[in-house]
């Protein structure tokens, strides 16, 4: 039965009206009871988009087990919704409206009740109510609790007033943190954790009449008004109504200064009066307070003025709103001193508690609307993947961080907040913004330039929307592609991956740091120091990852040359920040067994901060301290004293910094380590300038999404193209050819773009702007026949070639892991799309993926074959190449497997057995040269004179005509004998030895 009908009996039943809005309840005595559930079955148990009743919980065994069970002793009516619980992690249950009908409206009423069969257990239970959003599981969700503290049926009353914002999860972010009460969508309730129990429930209603309160309120302008030591502030108190209708009664606000840290008469002139916004008053009617401060001539930190707000008739802001006057006439507000000198002296001004909260790291989420920035003292904030404002709009973005940025400037020294997101290929939180190929697309280019070019893109969008930090870039070295976050990973080789960290001076300008506090630059963020490309299949133990978060089991030589290097090279380049990984690092021959990276003071104070002379701070991974065996005040010691200088906490904020203080009143971390620590974060937002210009710039905001920076990633795209085989010339496409498109990821922009983008895992569908592969194929082609087919279902006759774009859906690290769910084959349905247009007609397959596939099966009815990778929103390069337009120059960053049974298996390998090896990449530039062998030995000659004098140009262009020359006579005939010098060479040309590397595609070549 519908939500409709119900409304229809109930009326039937009591005579009366259904839901009634807040205007005809004005004047009633006390409008009637409205049913939201009976639990007679008018409600079924399903999920949306139907309305029904359904269970939820943290894994398998916590959701609850529901019936409607017929008692004697029913509340009302025959029936009761009952169930049995046992929650270990949590658990619960929800009614959503249906998400095809519009939001109900509350606001008529004073609260929701319903019978609760007491157990007198003394737990507390949660209740939730969904209000505004396109549907129950897209909505605000505004809680309170109450305690089962009695024995039998028992109706509990909860006024809506009672309700709070939930900070801590909302599935959009939230709509705007207003409990409306026009667009309902439902209720849920959490049950009690830890022990097993039973409950029962019976007649959910809406009760009472509305309390003015909550269709009325005061508001002001902001929670925070800095003013210069003299100045007037102004405070802007208005007045809203529920669908903006003019008051119906009047509202009365009276002000007066009063507490805080400034003094009155010798700071400020103290006020204090009231006015009245009269019944009939247009809601969003204003009045404004001024409180003029006073100037003397000592330097001082920041002093409040907190303007007490006593309002009758309405609901009263939430908080008292503050006037500060900025600090004034410190040295480390002087932009002439040495940033070293500023940090010195700030540092010698703080409080241990003040210095706890620089270390801390809060989720957007969790502070709500950020009146713990200032109480905690917190020095940053972040989004976690997909957590974004309400629009996600790059305006939407600045105005909320200039929110949390303005609660900064009421602590004492306004020392402002490092926002940090994670950028990982453009502004991937950000809908509309430009997203790049993810870095195994970059590493495929080969190309220095296009990853300098890619951050620069990347740190202008971020910077345009008030974020001066970007966790970013990876430089893994993926050793396993079974490994979630492959795609993360530039390449398998070392030398590859240093050669793509260009980014990082595209991302933060000159390695002096001397761009960061530039409108078009951002802190970047070396990650996951160090070995998370080499953790061991089978080795973690977080829930049911296989490979992400496990063990990296190598030798030191082997850490050093495969995983350190890169890492040396980010500290080189003058890398801000540094994150550590999750995983465990296994030194064999120590006798240490796995230590948590998080915890490995020997790799983060000995070897990346003394040894490799890292002078930015390091920045904890997503809770990760919590994975550190012992208890929490263990967990933070053990983090800290390792070097970690700020510690990423989404939602335990405050007991993180409380246990940091008492740690070190305790002595177990010392107030040395802790002033190393907030240095090194206070000199990151000295050059960041945000002591100077803490809100957002928007000024590049226009950039966002240009034509300008698409260009840069639809070269990226078209460079990050692998041609793996072209038997006959299939490709270049030619515009005059009738063309059969099929495959799944033909034109899916959510799967071409992959895992974190919008999202933390990413979705398919049309996600965010972009051009995908099809449409960028007949953009391509304006003129010809190109048909698409999905599933290669329509007829096939007539056409001149086919194109099958396959490979995966997104995923993102621990989720992607091959054995959680996944695996490197094609889905049954991509592969009867190649079956059918392969057997049909010439064709090309494209993989779009985050990893090699495992195509060896249907690669010989296969004409051409491209890795695509994952190329962003920029589906107009991938046609670029197809159509001739740039020329196919990619090369493979990983080895492209036979099969799973191979895995790992890497360039450098004793026994090395690939389907293409490392490198292999056809070309359609230009002809590869003739001459066989003496080719070679000339090349050979050349190769020693560009690597005598120097000249990477030279010798780059040398072995890459040496390589193709090798290629074209291989053909498709890999065999191991090829396969590793080849590899081989690609690696040393990498390192610079192009002398050698030509000597091993000589071996390639005999052996061909």
């Amino acid at each position: 039965m519908r939500r409709t009908a119900l409304l229809v009996s109930a009326a039937l039943l009591t005579g009366l009206l259904p839901l009634a809005s807040a205007g005809a309840a004005t004047g009633a005595e006390e409008p009637p009871p409205v049913p939201v559930d009976r639990f007679e079955g008018e409600v079924p148990f399903a999920s949306q988009p139907a309305e029904g009743i359904f269970t939820w919980g943290g894994d398998s065994d916590d959701p609850p087990e529901l019936e409607l069970a017929a008692r004697g002793d029913a509340p009302e009516g025959d029936k009761v919704l009952s169930g049995t619980y046992d929650i270990s992690g949590y658990g619960g249950f929800t009614h959503d409206f249906a998400a095809n009908e519009p939001g109900h409206d509350w606001s008529a009423h004073k609260g929701i009740r319903f019978w609760w069969d007491g157990k007198n257990s003394g737990k507390r239970v949660n209740f939730e109510i969904k209000d505004g959003g396109s549907n129950g599981e897209a909505s605000e969700l505004w809680t309170t609790s109450f305690t089962d503290e009695w024995t039998g049926w028992h109706q509990i009353e909860i006024p809506f007033t009672d309700f709070t914002y939930r900070t801590d999860y909302q599935p959009v972010g939230g709509i705007d943190q207003n409990l409306g009460l026009t667009e309902m969508w439902g209720y849920a309730l959490t049950l009690p954790t830890g022990t097993p129990g039973t409950f029962a429930m019976d007649g959910v209603e809406l009760y009472g009449k509305a309390d003015p309160a909550l269709t009325t309120k005061v508001l002001t302008g902001a929670a925070v008004y800095p003013v210069k030591e003299g100045g007037t502030a102004g405070v802007r108190i208005s007045v809203a109504t529920t669908g903006s209708a003019p008051l119906a009664e009047p509202v009365t606000v009276a002000y007066e200064s009063a507490g805080g840290s400034a003094g009155a008469g010798t700071d400020y002139t103290p006020v204090k009066g009231e006015f009245t916004f009269p019944a009939g008053t247009a809601s969003g009617a204003a009045h404004t307070v001024s409180v003029p401060t006073l100037k003397d001539k000592a330097a001082e930190s920041a002093e409040t003025i907190p303007l007490k707000l006593t309002v009758t008739g309405a609901k009263a802001p939430a908080e008292t709103p503050q006037v500060v006057i900025d600090a004034h006439g410190l040295p480390y507000l002087d932009t002439k001193l040495p940033v070293k000198r500023r940090v010195a002296d700030l540092l010698s001004r703080m409080s241990l508690d003040e210095k706890a909260g620089q270390m801390t790291q809060a989720e957007r989420n969790a502070v709500g609307t950020g009146g713990d920035i200032a109480a905690y003292d917190l020095g940053s904030l972040l989004s976690g993947g997909g957590s974004t404002p309400t629009p996600n709009t790059a305006a939407a973005w600045a105005k909320m961080i200039d929110g949390f940025q303005l609660r900064a400037q009421a602590t004492r020294f306004q020392i402002p907040l490092i926002y940090g997101v994670d950028a990982v290929h453009g502004h991937n939180n950000l809908v509309g913004a430009t997203v790049l190929p993810h870095n195994i697309g970059i590493g495929a280019t080969r190309d220095p330039r296009t990853a300098e070019k890619a951050g620069a893109v990347t740190a202008a969008e971020v910077r345009a929307t008030g974020i001066p930090w970007d966790f970013a870039p990876c430089l893994c070295v993926t050793r396993d592609e079974r490994w979630g976050r492959s795609y993360e990973s530039f390449g398998e080789d070392p030398a590859l991956v240093k050669q793509m960290e260009t980014v990082v001076q595209g991302l933060q300008g000159a390695r002096s740091g001397k761009d960061l506090d530039r409108d078009d630059k951002v802190l970047a963020t070396a990650k996951h120091f160090v070995g998370d490309g080499g953790t061991g299949y089978g080795s973690s133990t977080t829930g049911s990852y296989t490979i992400d978060q496990g063990v990296t089991k190598v030798t030191r030589q082997e850490l050093e040359a495969v995983h350190l290097a890169p890492f040396q090279e980010a500290v080189d380049r003058g890398i801000g920040t540094v994150m550590p990984s999750y995983s465990s690092l296994d030194i064999i021959g120590d006798d240490e067994g796995p230590v948590k990276m998080h915890a490995d003071a020997a790799m983060i104070n000995g070897v990346l901060k003394d040894r490799m002379g890292f002078d930015g701070f390091v920045i904890s991974d997503w809770q990760a301290i919590d994975q550190l065996p012992g208890d929490y005040a263990s967990d933070v010691r053990t983090s800290v004293n390792a070097g970690l200088d700020m510690i990423m906490v989404p939602t335990a904020y405050k007991d993180f910094r409380t246990t940091l203080v008492d740690e070190v009143k305790a002595g177990r971390i010392s107030e040395k380590r802790i002033d190393d620590a907030v240095s090194r974060i206070l000199t990151q937002k000295f050059r960041l300038g945000l002591f100077e210009k803490p809100y957002a710039d928007t000024s590049g905001a226009a950039a966002i999404g240009s034509a300008g920076h698409r260009a840069v990633a639809r070269t990226a795209a078209a460079e990050s193209q692998v041609l793996l085989k072209n038997a006959g010339g299939v490709l270049p496409l030619k515009k005059s050819q009738k063309v059969y498109v099929a495959g799944s990821n033909a034109d899916d922009i959510g799967n071409q773009t992959g895992g974190w983008t919008v999202t933390w895992q990413g979705s398919s569908g049309k996600i965010t702007d972009g051009t995908t592969v099809l449409e960028g194929m007949k953009k391509a082609a304006p003129g010809a026949t190109i048909s698409y087919s999905k599933d290669a279902s329509a007829p096939t006759d007539g056409y001149d070639v086919g194109v099958v774009v396959v490979g995966e859906t997104p995923y993102a690290e621990g989720i992607g892991d091959v054995g959680n769910g996944n695996d490197l084959e094609l889905t049954p349905a991509d592969r009867a799309a190649v079956d059918k247009v392969c057997g049909a007609m010439k064709c090309a397959v494209l993989i779009v993926s985050g990893r090699p596939q495992l195509i060896g099966d249907r690669l010989g009815g296969i004409d051409a074959l491209v890795a695509s990778w994952l190329p962003g929103t920029e589906g107009d390069g991938v046609a670029d190449v197809l159509y001739g337009a740039k020329p196919f120059t990619g090369q493979l960053p990983v080895t492209w497997p036979k099969s799973q049974a191979q895995l790992p298996i890497n360039v450098g390998d004793t026994a090395y057995d690939p389907q293409f090896p490392f490198g292999w990449g056809l070309t359609t530039l230009r002809t590869p040269p003739g001459g066989g062998t003496h080719t070679l030995k000339a090349l050979a000659l050349a190769a020693a004179a560009a690597q005598k004098a120097g000249s990477a140009q030279a010798g780059r262009a040398v072995v890459g005509k040496a390589r193709l020359l090798v290629q074209q006579k291989v053909g498709q005939d890999i065999t191991p004998a090829v396969a590793k010098p080849f590899a081989d060479a690609d690696h040393l040309l990498l390192s610079g030895r192009y002398a050698d590397a030509v000597a091993k595609l000589t071996e390639a070549y005999r052996a061909a």
